[in-house]
């Protein structure tokens, strides 16, 4: 059963400025007249909200709990798939749609500025093209706070302010919405905002180089290259709670594909370290032609004190076997580590210690910073290797 919220008059906060207060019920008049427009008027910025939903999708995982700050009519929301999805916005017109739109999802008026009415906590929350409208960034920002949890991540993105002009003649033109006067907030700015509302920057880029139709190439593409990506339409942010100290440290799950890999698992239960509470090893075994399922059984026989589990792998490839060993994983923290052996396993504890140490949010190793021993990899396989790690990363 969902939650109920009090529905409240949105321009009803807590804000005793009376310039404040004319700020935001200015907002609400003009966004409810953008829904109205919405029923009957065309807008080139179809390709634009395409593209953006298109970058959430990827940065969101389907089934999680997402809060969505300055809705709209919901569409983003519901493209995610969530397993809760809640929308916030001030506008009645705007949930009017988003509610006959998306009746799978909940809508609740509010102002980003109170939140009080909402009482759960979330995976992701979103401020999709909102923070360069609002009043207080800052106070929009720490009323979420308690809506996260450790895990959870906030998603921004904004206008960047090199496109005032051409956002302004697109408005002249009514190819696109009339806007407000806006903050025209910079990465840095919003950066700061974060950390003084108790947050950390995980991931800062830009994207949207083209927001009209035929936009593939250049978006996906060139935006990622200099100097095109000075250029951009969409500034993203990626944050997180700020952590407090570790109480305990975190259980490790080591998935281990493995095929055509019988002559190496002896070594694997003898030179894996243990790490964090406790370390199991996880087995995918991939439709070997020797007998690397049977040195697996025997092995977790010999060591009993290791925890380890051997599954079978009924698709093909690392990926699946991958995806499969972290579908059954119990660890709060994921390695992999190839049967090969091609990274030693006495290493790993550098990558435990460095995502611990939240130095980063996932930790990637790499064998080509070092030079390579002679014919150890043949030119074309290098850059290959290179051009893949740089795409990446």
């Amino acid at each position: 059963m969902l939650p109920a919220y009090n529905q409240g008059v949105p321009n009803e906060t807590s804000a005793s400025d009376p310039t404040e207060m004319s700020y935001r019920a200015a907002r609400v008049a003009h966004w409810d007249g953008i829904a109205r427009r919405r029923d009957t008027g065309t807008s080139w910025g179809g390709s634009y909200h395409g593209r953006i939903n298109e970058i959430y999708g990827l940065l969101v995982s389907r089934g999680s709990r997402v809060l969505e700050i300055g809705c709209g009519v919901g569409d983003l929301l519901s493209s995610l798939s969530p397993a809760r999805a809640l929308g916030v916005d001030f506008s009645d017109e705007m949930l009017n749609r988003a509610r006959v739109r998306h009746p799978e999802a909940q809508f609740v008026r509010a102002d980003a500025h109170d939140l009080t009415a909402i009482q759960e906590v979330f995976d992701v929350i979103i401020f999709s093209d909102l923070v360069n409208d609002l009043w207080d960034v800052q106070a929009a920002l720490q009323q979420i706070r308690r809506l996260c949890l450790p895990s959870t991540r906030v998603i921004l993105n904004f206008h960047s302010g090199l496109w005032q002009l051409p956002l302004a003649i697109a408005q002249w033109l009514r190819l696109a919405n009339p806007m407000l006067p806006q903050n025209w907030l910079t990465p840095e700015d919003v950066r700061g905002m974060l950390g003084l509302a108790g947050f950390e920057t995980v991931r800062c880029w830009h994207e949207v180089l083209w927001p009209l139709p035929l936009g593939g190439l250049p978006n996906k593409v060139l935006a990622r290259l200099w100097p095109f990506n000075e250029f951009t339409l969409a500034n993203f942010v990626v944050a997180r709670p700020r952590p407090e100290p570790a109480v305990e440290a975190p259980s490790v799950s080591i998935i281990i594909p493995a095929r055509n890999e019988a002559g190496n698992i002896k070594a694997i239960f003898e030179r894996v370290p243990r790490l964090g509470r406790s370390t199991e090893l996880v087995f995918v075994e991939g439709h070997s032609r020797d007998d690397t399922s049977g040195a697996i059984q025997r092995e977790m026989a010999v060591h009993p004190e290791t925890s380890s589990r051997l599954l079978h792998q009924s698709g093909v490839g690392k990926a699946d076997a991958v995806r499969l060993g972290f579908a059954h994983a119990k660890g709060e923290v994921l390695i992999v580590l190839d049967a090969d052996l091609t990274v030693r396993p006495e290493d790993l504890p550098r990558f435990y210690e460095a995502l611990c140490s939240r130095q980063g949010e996932f930790i990637n190793g790499v064998r080509l910073v070092y030079p390579m021993e002679k014919e150890a990899m043949q030119g074309l396989n290098l850059l290959g290797n290179k051009l893949f790690s740089m795409a990446f990363s």
